[in-house]
């Protein structure tokens, strides 16, 4: 009789569980409304939403379900990486406007990108690694320090450094 009760409890729990396939399939078109209604920009929902299930997929193990459904788990991922984008990307417009290129608003120049990249080129190779796995591959710190195997101090002081040096080289240019 226990056997008829573990396959019976293996059959239950079979079905409660999906592949991150199924739940890409179930959870991609709600969650792409929910940070589309939040924040209106198209290309940043669709990274949102493969970023979830990222993040999902490698943390999946501390899923518990007794304490939240899938659903709310995902939706909990979502919120976080929208939330973390959008305050990178907030501090990156305040501390380097020039920089900041929302596809829906503006355009930079020509010139003014290749003064851009110029200024880029002028930093250290180290600053410029930096910059360039932050802004433009949107890492985190965690990230890049893992990339360039060095702390996470180092990786901030060295945004900082090169952030200051990139604002006086681009303000030097105007």
């Amino acid at each position: 009789m226990s056997s008829n009760n573990d396959a019976a409890s293996y059959e239950s729990k079979k079905r409660v569980e999906h592949t991150i396939e199924e739940l890409f399939v179930i959870y991609k078109a709600p969650i792409y409304r929910f940070v589309f209604r939040y924040c209106q920009d198209e290309q940043l929902c669709l990274d949102l939403v493969q970023d979830t299930f990222v993040k999902f997929h490698k943390y999946q193990a501390y899923f518990d379900e007794k304490k939240s459904n899938i659903k709310t788990y995902l939706f909990r991922i979502a919120y976080q990486l929208m939330i973390n984008r959008l305050k990178k990307r907030s501090r990156m417009k305040k501390i380097l406007p020039f920089l900041y290129v929302n596809s829906q608003q503006q355009n930079l120049s020509y010139e003014d990108k290749f003064t851009i990249q110029a200024a880029i080129q002028q930093l250290p190779d180290k600053q410029r690694a930096v910059i360039l796995l932050t802004y433009y591959h949107d890492l985190t710190q965690k990230d890049i320090s893992g990339i360039l195997e060095i702390p996470i101090g180092t990786v901030k002081s060295r945004l900082d450094a090169s952030l200051k040096k990139l604002k006086a080289l681009l303000e030097g240019n105007k």
